[in-house]
């Protein structure tokens, strides 16, 4: 998704790409005309022909890297989530202001076209003030194995991996209040139930059946300062009859909601009313979405400007989600 974006940008020139598996590494080279190929990373922040990088790597390197790059003078779009702890995040953000280049998160979900026609509605005051917000993102059958599986490499399971999607989607609708409070579950119940027939589902290059640390689902009841709430649910395996997305937002004027499609909820004439805007897409398109954030890096590594996904968003996103876990392994609201 990366590649394809940058492929499409008119003042970029991918000139570098690096990966621990070289033959994979010259595949890609090869599919997009890049010239230079590393297998180590350290090599490819030597080149100061590169000016920026994105990071998709495994969530234990994010942290390292992000920092290895803003030290070599390297504008930064590093995927989500930021890292896997709050104590790297802090470090991650020290590195930004001491570098005083730019670093975006991968907080996709904001930059597709659907997100940011909503967001205009609830900044015109459509929806009146948002006080609650509700998400999920329930996966039947979908623990992707390989890294996605390894606690130590990715950082958790659903909560960290498609949760922060939904989460963040609502967070910054809501307008990014502070969090103060967190209550979650996690559960570790059914496994990644690799036995089951008939569904096919994305796997992961280094997907083992036999391999599996992480959650089965989670769920948990952010609050926040303003005394707005969130309440999410994720999973990557559950006894559901199918899989479910939904992104609901609650206001005292109206709602709306952004998946699985754009419903405004409004009144008129002592009626509640359903609006559905005219668009292109009714939900997320996921390779547009990915189009408009590399477009949104690219400007703002060129204008100075900040992007609207900062590293400070990152840091509280990780509050968030590392609090989700520490509730559920005391068994106690976490104030963050």
């Amino acid at each position: 998704m990366h590649l394809q974006a940058y492929e499409k940008q008119k003042d970029v020139e991918l000139i570098a790409i690096c990966d621990l598996n070289e033959q994979r590494a010259n595949e890609k080279a090869r599919q997009y005309g890049i010239g230079q190929v590393y297998t180590d990373y350290t090599e490819l922040l030597a080149n100061p022909e590169i000016e920026a990088v994105s990071i998709c790597t495994w969530n234990n390197t994010h942290a390292e890297i992000s920092i290895a790059a803003l030290r070599a003078g390297k504008h930064v779009l590093v995927e989500k989530p930021l890292c896997r702890t709050v104590e790297e995040a802090h470090r991650i953000e020290e590195a930004v202001k001491a570098s005083g280049k730019l670093l975006q998160v991968g907080f996709v979900r904001r930059y597709d076209a659907n997100a940011q026609l909503v967001k205009r509605f609830i900044d015109k005051g459509e929806l009146g003030e948002v006080y609650y917000a509700k998400a999920s993102c329930i996966r039947r059958l979908g623990n992707p194995g390989g890294w996605f599986a390894d606690t130590e490499r990715s950082g958790g399971g659903p909560l960290i991996d498609i949760g922060v999607h939904v989460i963040d989607l609502c967070w910054y609708m809501m307008g990014r209040p502070k969090p103060v409070s967190v209550s979650g579950n996690v559960y570790h119940k059914l496994g990644n139930r690799a036995n089951v027939q008939n569904l096919s589902f994305y796997k992961a290059a280094d997907y083992d059946a036999g391999f599996n640390t992480v959650e089965d689902m989670a769920n948990a009841l952010i609050r926040f300062e303003n005394g707005a709430s969130l309440l999410v649910d994720v999973s990557f395996t559950l006894h559901a009859k199918k899989d479910e997305i939904t992104v609901k937002l609650y206001g005292d004027k109206g709602g709306a909601e952004l998946e699985p499609e754009v419903v405004f909820v409004t009144e008129a004439h002592d009626t509640i009313l359903n609006v559905a805007p005219q668009t292109d897409s009714k939900s997320i398109n996921v390779p547009n979405a990915f189009c408009n954030e590399i477009n949104h890096f690219v400007s703002c590594c060129q204008s100075g400007d900040q992007p609207i996904s900062p590293v400070e968003d990152g840091l509280n996103m990780m509050k968030m989600l590392c609090g989700i876990y520490e509730s559920a392994a005391k068994g106690q609201e976490i104030r963050l």
